[in-house]
């Protein structure tokens, strides 16, 4: 990772784990899950508010390391206003970024997450970073217990 990526990927990461977005519950959830690292004891609920086929609402609560509270953050504002399909491919696309790094992937359509790549250099803070996207896919699914990234 350049030293310009990483440098990005470090303000990000502190300034999103210090004052995330949508950190909150959203009022009239239609869905929610929860997340949980017992690596690092990271617990996180997600809750959606979807209309129709678009999430029109999405928060987070909970618990985390800075990588887990950023990656929620960025999660939240990149989901919203997606349909059910987009927000499940950015999860791909995000998936394989953080576990297999950028090479080969199309990381204009990641947008902001694209930070993230540096993640894949610290093999441990992976599970910490897709957490909330976990959590994200199991509300998506409607499922409302706990998905863990063991």
């Amino acid at each position: 990772m350049s030293s310009d990526l990483q440098d990005l990927y470090q303000e990000v990461v502190l300034e999103h784990g210090k004052r995330p977005r949508n950190f909150r519950e959203v009022e009239g959830a239609t869905a929610r899950a929860d997340g949980y690292n017992p690596l690092c004891g990271d617990q996180l609920t997600v809750t959606l508010r979807m209309e129709g086929d678009v999430i029109k609402d999405v928060g987070f609560v909970g618990q985390g390391c800075a990588i887990s509270r950023a990656s929620a953050s960025l999660m939240t504002g990149a989901v919203k206003e997606l349909s059910r399909e987009d927000a499940e491919r950015l999860f791909e696309l995000v998936h394989k970024l953080v576990t297999e790094g950028p090479e080969g992937l199309d990381t204009e359509a990641l947008g902001k997450m694209a930070v993230l790549s540096g993640v894949n250099a610290f093999p441990a803070r992976v599970k910490c970073a897709s957490l909330a996207w976990h959590a994200l896919r199991a509300a998506l699914e409607g499922k409302e217990s706990s998905v863990s990234t063991e």
